[in-house]
């Protein structure tokens, strides 16, 4: 297992553990900062192992930061004219 690998399996317990602690704003503080830490292990291992380890790490980011994920796709879809 390579570096990039752990380093995302941590982000993951740590955005578990920050979803397990109250929040007064529906923890959106603490998803930036995961997202702001996930886009350079995303690269990483893009860099390291391939796009496809690198889809798949984002897919992975989006199970967990599920509402950033669902808003974004709302924002788009109004952006864009979808229904």
């Amino acid at each position: 297992m390579t570096h990039p690998f752990v380093l995302i399996g941590l982000w993951v317990v740590l955005a578990f553990i920050l979803a397990a602690i109250p929040s007064t704003d529906n923890h959106w503080r603490r998803a930036y900062v995961l997202i702001a830490a996930g886009v350079p292990l995303v690269v990483w291992i893009a860099w390291h192992n391939g796009i496809a380890m690198a889809a798949i790490a984002v897919l992975v980011g989006g199970l967990v930061l599920r509402w950033p994920v669902y808003f974004l796709w709302a924002r788009l879809k109004q952006l864009f004219g979808g229904s």
